[in-house]
């Protein structure tokens, strides 16, 4: 006869394992956003390291608009199967909730938060034809464009969007919101010089940084990010406590048995520990998340708490 502590550790073991096999069929992961965007990226950079630890492929679906919430929209009146999974970001999770009158879903109801995914900065960005090359040069020339300026953002109500218009308001400058369905057409916009400026992570901006048709003048983090060292913040030139993170993260169904959840975040978790992982993320700009549900949950309290209160301070309202 097997000792009495064996028997309850085994007990605990079987009521901590899910009653079903999961996954059964290939994980779809719903991405709100185009093909070629930071979101993109991160979700095709995991979809390998994830496939063979859950021996089922996992299908990208992109599916951008609306400031990102109609492919959340999708995510959330999904079956809580844990077969559809989608990466959230800012905009239609912490965001949305202060701007909109009304919402397609409930972030705080509807999903569930998985695992955090990334987190970086944005960064300023201009024409490589502008003048300016440092903030304070680039806030000169806005005030002297008049209202001239427009500048473009990954999506009305994103987080390109509210940065931008949070230094817009500390810098003094007026200029016109131009929003776009994801990275890669703001960005086309700026190099084609249809904007003027544009706050955006990185990746997305590499192949114009690359090609001299976009310059970087600062970054939005307190202090110089590991994975943008030569890129001075803005904080640095002058606008002291200036600090706005992007930040992604996958999300499930709400109803999506918790034991399900906590197994999708730890697989998650530990692919991003990869150095593989961590180091390919980092070539495109992106700081490697992970943790725990319960984590990210705070994680995302704390962010609508802050961006909530900078919202209806500025009075930005979308329909």
């Amino acid at each position: 006869m097997k000792p009495l502590k064996y028997l309850l550790v085994a007990a605990a073991l079987a009521a901590a394992a899910p009653a079903y096999a999961w996954p059964d069929r290939p994980v779809r992961v719903v991405v709100p956003a185009p093909a070629g965007s930071s979101l993109d990226v991160i979700v095709r950079g995991m979809a390998e390291p994830l496939r063979m630890r859950w021996g089922q492929p996992l299908v990208i679906e992109n599916k951008a608009g609306a400031g990102g919430m109609i492919g959340m929209d999708t995510v959330a009146k999904a079956a809580p199967d844990g077969h559809v999974l989608g990466i959230g970001f800012n905009g239609p999770i912490a965001f949305g909730p202060f701007m909109y009158r009304k919402m397609p879903y409930d972030p705080a109801k509807q999903l569930v938060p998985v695992v955090l995914t990334t987190s970086q900065p944005n960064v300023l960005a201009v024409s490589a034809s502008n003048p300016a090359n440092t903030v304070p040069e680039f806030v000169a020339w806005a005030k002297a464009q008049g209202d001239r300026v427009n500048y473009g953002s990954v999506g009305a109500g994103s987080s390109s969007h509210l940065t931008m218009e949070l230094f817009r308001r500390a810098a003094g400058f007026q200029a016109t919101h131009v929003a776009y369905s994801g990275s890669p057409p703001a960005a086309t916009s700026l190099a084609a010089g249809d904007t003027q400026a544009l706050m955006a992570v990185a990746p997305a901006l590499l192949p114009m940084i690359q090609s001299g048709r976009v310059k970087l003048l600062g970054a939005t983090s307190l202090k110089r990010s590991e994975v943008l060292k030569d890129v001075p913040t803005l904080a640095e030139q002058g606008y002291a406590g200036f600090e706005a993170l992007a930040w992604n993260g996958l999300f499930a169904p709400a109803g999506t048995p918790a034991e399900l959840v906590r197994k999708i975040a730890a697989d998650v978790d530990a692919v991003l520990r990869d150095p593989a992982v961590r180091d390919a993320l980092a070539k495109q700009g992106l700081v490697a998340g992970g943790g725990t549900p319960a984590e990210f949950a705070a994680f995302i309290d704390a962010e609508s708490r802050k961006w909530g209160a900078i919202i209806r301070e500025a009075g930005i309202t979308l329909d």
